[in-house]
């Protein structure tokens, strides 16, 4: 082999293995760069703050604006844009009855974590808004807790006689089963079975409000009344109060309710009070049964679609 080809042979390896080189030392600089980069990335503090205060209000079941500022310490105007952006992703709700921020139905769900009272207040959310626009007395949505009803949604806030109403938190104030329309409108539409569960319960209090579950002949008249009807009204004593007549405790108020069915099952009520000096149960019964009525199949058709 010639002085030449050997000399071409050895720059070439010089040029080549310099391109190798070359070549090694951008791919791991840039490998440094890129490892470098990733461990320098910074968190999204806007996205913290919201995942933030969707924690809190999953943990509490229900936050009001306060309760929010007073965990977070985060300026009002801050949470209400987090929270116009939970709701908008279908993350949160606002609950009518009293502006409390919840989890929605939703997130719930894919959390698996089934809450059908969650679903059916949020349901019934924007057609118990609708019944107020129509009727103008204020509405509940009221749901059963053994041996006592409970409001889990209202929108009092929205009528225009909400002030007959006093502002209890959702889910505070237990209503009696045996005397209040929405208790009998429950018992009278629910499934046998349950209803023996729940008069069972009842027939072991010695509270004066659950005396009638004493007369069975008495009840079972009154729950056939109910089921003819098809809406409950409060007993004539009933003025509120769990256990006092109304001679001892009287709101003035007066109600009628009606079941609400997801399926074949009883799930709830939704009731529609006013003032009962200014209307009679049969005035009443004329002029909003058929929307409320309306209302409740609503929510049930909904609640199985």
């Amino acid at each position: 082999m010639g002085t030449a080809a050997v000399g071409y042979r050895s720059r070439y390896r010089r040029a080549f293995g310099s391109q190798q080189r070359r070549a090694r030392q951008e791919i791991w600089t840039g490998t440094r760069t890129f490892r470098r980069r990733r461990m320098s990335v910074k968190a999204i503090r806007a996205l913290d703050r919201g995942l933030d205060v969707l924690r809190i209000i999953q943990e509490s079941k229900a936050a009001s604006l306060n309760d929010l500022y007073l965990a977070t310490r985060l300026p009002k105007a801050t949470l209400l844009r987090i929270l116009k952006t939970l709701i908008g992703r279908d993350l949160v709700r606002q609950r009518i009855a009293d502006g409390a921020y919840v989890p929605s139905y939703t997130v719930s769900k894919r959390a698996r974590l089934f809450d059908e009272e969650t679903h059916l207040a949020e349901v019934a959310a924007p057609i118990l808004a609708d019944l107020c626009k129509r009727v103008r007395w204020p509405s509940a949505l009221l749901c059963p807790r053994l041996d006592h009803m409970v409001t889990i949604e209202s929108n009092r806030p929205m009528s225009d006689f909400d002030y007959i109403i006093s502002p209890n938190p959702v889910g505070a104030f237990n209503v009696n089963m045996l005397r209040s329309a929405s208790g009998r409108s429950y018992l009278a539409f629910c499934s046998s079975k349950e209803r023996t569960a729940i008069l069972a319960r009842l027939r072991k209090s010695v509270r004066p409000g659950d005396a009638l579950a004493h007369n069975a002949s008495k009840l079972d008249k009154i729950l056939a009344e109910v089921r003819a009807r098809g809406y409950g009204t409060r007993d004539r004593d009933f003025g509120g109060d769990y256990d006092l007549p109304r001679s001892k405790a009287n709101d003035g108020r007066n109600s009628i309710a009606v079941p609400v069915h997801a399926g074949d099952e009883v799930v709830g009520c939704v009731n529609l009070t006013w003032i009962a000096r200014v209307a009679t149960v049969p005035v009443i019964v004329g002029r909003c049964l058929a929307q409320l009525e309306e209302a409740a199949r609503t929510i049930s058709r909904r609640m199985t679609t």
